[in-house]
C-alpha cells in the first residue's frame, strides 16, 4: 500500500451492540412489561422506553457518523449527529499505540485501537469497532515512522 493512499475507517455496527448491550436489554423488558396494563404507573414506564428508545437511537445514529480517516501525514476525527467536529492528529505527534479487546468484543471479532499522542485535543484517541483482522497499528505505525523521518522528529527517552 502507498503512503499516501486515504484510509477510512468506521466503527462496525456490533460495537452499538457491545457498547449498549444493557440497555437495549432493558429497553426490550420495559417494552414487554408496558404489556402488562394492570401494572401501576404504567404510563411512566412507556415514557422511560419511549426516552430510552431515542437516547438509544441518538447512540446508534453517533456511532454511524464516527469516521476515522488515515491520510499521509494526519489521522482525521470525524463525529457528531446535529453538529459535525473534526480534529486531527499530525501523524508525526503519535507516541505509542494499544489495541484492546473487551470479551464480547472478541465474540464479535472486534477491536478498539487507542493512540496516544502529543495532540492537545486528543493525547488519547480511541478508534472503536475495528474488525480483528485490520492490520490498523501496523498501517499507523509505518506512517508514523515514515512521518518522523520527513521531519527529522527524534525520540529520546531515559532508561
Amino acid at each position: 500500500m502507498k503512503d499516501s493512499e486515504i484510509k477510512t475507517y468506521r466503527p462496525d455496527l456490533r460495537q452499538f451492540v457491545i457498547n449498549e448491550l444493557h440497555l437495549l436489554l432493558l429497553l426490550v423488558a420495559g417494552i414487554l412489561c408496558c404489556g402488562l396494563e394492570e401494572l401501576p404507573f404504567i404510563n411512566f414506564l412507556k415514557g422511560l422506553c419511549l426516552l430510552l428508545g431515542i437516547y438509544l437511537g441518538y447512540q446508534f445514529l453517533y456511532l454511524l457518523r464516527n469516521r476515522f480517516t488515515l491520510t499521509g501525514e494526519q489521522l482525521i476525527y470525524e463525529r457528531g449527529v446535529f453538529t459535525r467536529k473534526v480534529d486531527f492528529v499530525e501523524l508525526y505527534r503519535i507516541i505509542d499505540f494499544k489495541e484492546n479487546c473487551s470479551f464480547l468484543q472478541q465474540l464479535a471479532g472486534l477491536k478498539t485501537v487507542v493512540v496516544y499522542s502529543g495532540d492537545r485535543t486528543h493525547p488519547q484517541l480511541a478508534i472503536p469497532g475495528i474488525q480483528s483482522r485490520t492490520p490498523l497499528v501496523n498501517l499507523i505505525r509505518e506512517r508514523v515512522e515514515l512521518n518522523k523521518q520527513k521531519r527529522y522528529v527524534y525520540e529520546i527517552t531515559n532508561r
